[in-house]
């Protein structure tokens, strides 16, 4: 017998998520055939087989939590190629398995229920009262809110702080859960969402993160893009998007005010001296953010491909661990969905991301003329501990300046 055990998952990963058994009970593999696929907080990966045999033990079910080095399986490397039919092993434990009696209707919860309290905690968040004409106590009032402190005055009663919190605070998950109605549905998060959502509550809680907006106007971009689209794609087997123009402009600007291209370790500001981009992308997931490394050094058809490669693997669950660390600034494009303005989120520890969004045609002055122009806006996200407004406004405009003039990024002004 051999023992399929949840190898080393990468730094920090202590658990993942069985995604799917992709071998049933009974069925043979190969030597490094995948067997399961384990959903972590960052990626998705396949469980290969350690030797050829038949999968002959499940120890874990489908959405079930597992430990790195823990045993989910096991192979018998004496059944390779003698393994039993799955429609026959399947017949054999529906018929062994006893039939269960149907479960009794549950009663759907009351909107309101009452609740036994004891009387240390009756005693505990029962209301203060002022006595025969005694005013109430100013400091238990300062504690409370306005509409609290005028219903106090009105009865001459302070609820005791144990009430307060309470009120404040609310039911607890479980609670809440108890009380949903049975026509929706519950869907535990994922362990990727689980993470973003930490990883986000964790930017706003660590950073002082603000936003600024510009607009670009889009004329010269769209203009090269079809002068040369067919060319582009002939000689370099993918098609010339915004997105190179875009990384291009960020790196011009980054290098100007490095402070949106940092991280803070403690009291210390880290500015990076590489141009390594997050570009978030969109999975059936959730949305991951894979590095596009030394973007600096990459020519224009050299920045599409890594994008387009990166959107595969990520789309396929076939990122690795090293395609999501380490990034020092993130491109994000809500437009592709329709947004005309959004506030990005910074990607902790980074201290700036860009946001675009979809392109409008607008009535704009230029010069003493109306004109109808291609107008996108840019939003630019920035930790306000390294990065001051002057500096945020100016790094935007600096990217505003190289998609209107694209010609500066050729010659790098």
């Amino acid at each position: 017998m051999a023992d399929l055990v949840v190898p080393q998952l990468g730094e920090s990963i202590s658990e993942a998520v069985i995604a799917r058994w992709l071998k049933e009970v009974g069925e043979t593999v190969t030597a490094d055939e995948p067997i399961a696929e384990l959903e972590t907080d960052k990626i998705t990966v396949q469980l290969p087989s350690p030797v050829a045999g038949a999968l002959t033990e499940q120890r874990a079910a489908v959405g079930a939590t597992v430990k790195v080095g823990e045993v989910i399986g096991q192979i018998d490397a004496s059944k390779a190629g003698k393994a039993a039919p799955k429609a026959e092993a399947k017949a054999t434990a529906a018929a062994e398995a006893p039939a269960k009696p149907p479960a009794p209707p549950q009663a759907r919860p009351a909107a309101q229920a009452s609740v036994a309290t004891a009387p240390s905690e009756q005693a505990a968040t029962a209301p203060r009262k002022a006595g025969n004409g005694e005013s109430v106590d100013k400091d238990a009032l300062l504690r409370l809110t306005p509409s609290q402190r005028v219903h106090a005055r009105e009865v001459g009663v302070v609820p005791a702080r144990t009430a307060t919190v309470a009120a404040t605070t609310g039911p607890s998950a479980d609670d809440r859960l108890a009380q949903v109605d049975p026509r929706d549905e519950v869907v535990p998060m994922s362990p990727l969402r689980k993470r973003v959502a930490e990883r986000l509550v964790q930017a706003q809680h660590e950073s002082a993160s603000l936003t600024t907006f510009n607009e670009v106007d889009m004329t010269q971009i769209m203009e090269l893009r079809a002068r040369y689209k067919d060319s582009f794609e002939k000689a370099h087997g993918v098609k010339l998007g915004f997105m190179s123009f875009f990384v291009k402009a960020c790196v011009a600007a980054c290098k100007l005010f490095p402070g949106v291209n940092a991280e803070v370790i403690g009291g210390n500001i880290v500015y990076k001296k590489h141009y390594d981009f997050g570009i978030a992308v969109s999975t059936p997931k959730g949305l991951v953010v894979p590095v596009l490394r030394d973007c600096a050094d990459r020519s224009f058809a050299e920045i599409e491909r890594g994008i387009v490669d990166l959107a595969e693997r990520a789309r396929n669950g076939k990122l690795g661990l090293a395609d999501l660390q380490g990034g020092t600034f993130s491109i994000t494009n809500g437009g592709i969905y329709g947004s005309m303005m959004s506030t990005p989120l910074l990607n902790y520890p980074q201290t700036g991301i860009l946001g675009m969004h979809n392109i409008a045609k607008r009535a704009m002055v230029v010069g003493d003329e109306v004109k109808i122009r291609p107008m996108m806006y840019l939003a630019l996200s920035y930790d306000h501990r390294v990065v001051d407004g002057r500096e945020a406004v100016s790094f935007l405009v600096a990217v505003k300046d190289r998609l209107e003039a694209p010609d500066r990024m050729l010659v790098e002004v």
